[in-house]
């Protein structure tokens, strides 16, 4: 027995993997999903404006993306469980450190450095790549489906959680009790073990002739600028939604609850995608996702009177079109270019998604500081929304060549 790899000790089933995955999910998405809540009461209690937290939130957003194409590689090289135990371990750390932050400067390293590089191991990347490899090509994109809901399931639990928890016992011990619950992902990675046979012959390709082949490929590019849309906008409404609504004089219970709404049907939006996205063109999908943003947008903030009910409906409608965007993007590459360096692929496209996410958050609060509204950052959603959705319509997911040649010779 001595001297057998991890690997050949213990070789979880393709079903296993998938669940643990999800928990991973849930746990990592769902504590993040509540960081709203803590910009008032963290704000408040050291005297610092919106855009502090903001700031600090982006950063989070910034490293989380520059961070995960080499979290990508990493895994793709050495394997799911070492990512994602290395980023428990890192996303833990951050949530402590949080709970201390009395400055700028700890705040920014806690949520920005820590938990930002931590993100990087534990989220949607990652989980897929892994999880990619152990289902047959005609299951993946339901498979990252199902575990894109039980992220989201999190979101919708965890939400309320975190707000019973600052109401309790404040914010401090708040992020505290979350630190706890995020070291259980520890444990998780150790299930999340890929055998060598899940590792697919796709032709022999460097991880420099990977990426260059990517950004020849002129869908690759478009699929990252569409990531970049959906990190500006949801990060944007993840961290200002409920300051938004405060402004408009409705409660803060008001902004939880739309987030949990945007949680809970998000449920349903990743797993339909997920689903639909084995069935239909997953580029068209996309482009009819985006478009349907837009409209809700617009709806909500510009023509709707804003209501704790209209408040309820954006944040179901939003959590529809949530994160539907992750499975179909996540497979819209793997079908171009396979599996083998997914993780790392799949990354680059994330880190588009980030730097939208840091220039949401921190665009979010430094417009709101500077004119006491929010309106110019809502209509850039709405237009980049449209971008998107028009940038989109042209893709498909033809196989690269050299993946066709590969297939053919096996």
């Amino acid at each position: 027995m001595k001297g057998l790899s991890m690997q050949r000790l213990f070789r979880p089933s393709a079903q296993l993997m998938l669940w643990c995955g999800a928990c991973v999910l849930f746990l990592s998405l769902g504590i993040r999903h509540g960081f709203g809540l803590f910009l008032q009461p963290m704000s408040l209690d050291n005297g610092w404006g919106r855009e502090v937290f903001a700031f600090a939130i982006a950063l989070q957003n910034l490293l989380w993306g520059v961070a995960q194409p080499f979290a990508g590689a990493f895994a793709d090289r050495f394997g799911t469980a070492r990512a994602v135990a290395g980023g428990a371990v890192l996303y833990t750390c951050g949530l402590l450190l949080m709970a201390a932050s009395s400055t700028p400067w700890l705040l920014n390293l806690g949520s920005g450095v820590l938990l930002g590089i931590g993100l990087s191991g534990t989220s949607f990347t990652i989980v897929f790549a892994g999880v990619s490899r152990a289902f047959p090509p005609e299951r993946r994109s339901l498979a990252m489906g199902i575990c894109s809901a039980i992220g989201s399931l999190g979101q919708f639990l965890m939400v309320p959680g975190s707000l019973a928890l600052i109401s309790g016992f404040g914010w401090s011990v708040a992020f505290l009790v979350l630190a706890g619950l995020a070291i259980l992902m520890l444990p998780l990675a150790a299930t999340l073990t890929e055998a060598p046979a899940t590792r697919r012959p796709e032709g022999d390709l460097t991880l420099i002739g990977a990426l260059r082949e990517a950004f020849s490929h002129r869908g690759y590019c478009l699929l990252s600028f569409g990531f970049f849309v959906c990190g500006f906008q949801v990060v944007f409404i993840a961290v200002h939604l409920p300051a938004f609504l405060s402004d408009r004089g409705l409660s803060i219970e008001v902004g939880t609850i739309a987030l949990a709404l945007v949680g809970l049907f998000n449920v349903a939006g990743t797993y339909l995608a997920g689903l639909w996205g084995g069935r239909f063109s997953k580029p068209k999908l996309l482009a009819g996702l985006y478009a349907a943003r837009a409209v809700v947008i617009v709806l909500f903030v510009f023509v709707l009177p804003i209501t704790s009910w209209t408040a309820y409906i954006f944040g179901a409608a939003m959590g529809f079109l949530w994160l539907g965007t992750v499975p179909l993007t996540n497979g819209t590459v793997a079908s171009i270019f396979g599996v083998k360096n997914m993780s790392m692929l799949t990354g680059v496209v994330f880190l588009f998604h980030q730097l939208g996410a840091f220039l949401g958050g921190w665009l979010g609060g430094s417009v709101y500081d500077r004119t006491g509204s929010y309106d110019i950052v809502w209509i850039a959603a709405i237009g980049l929304s449209i971008a998107a959705a028009l940038l989109n319509l042209p893709l498909h997911e033809r196989p690269v060549a050299r993946l066709r040649l590969a297939t053919e010779a096996g």
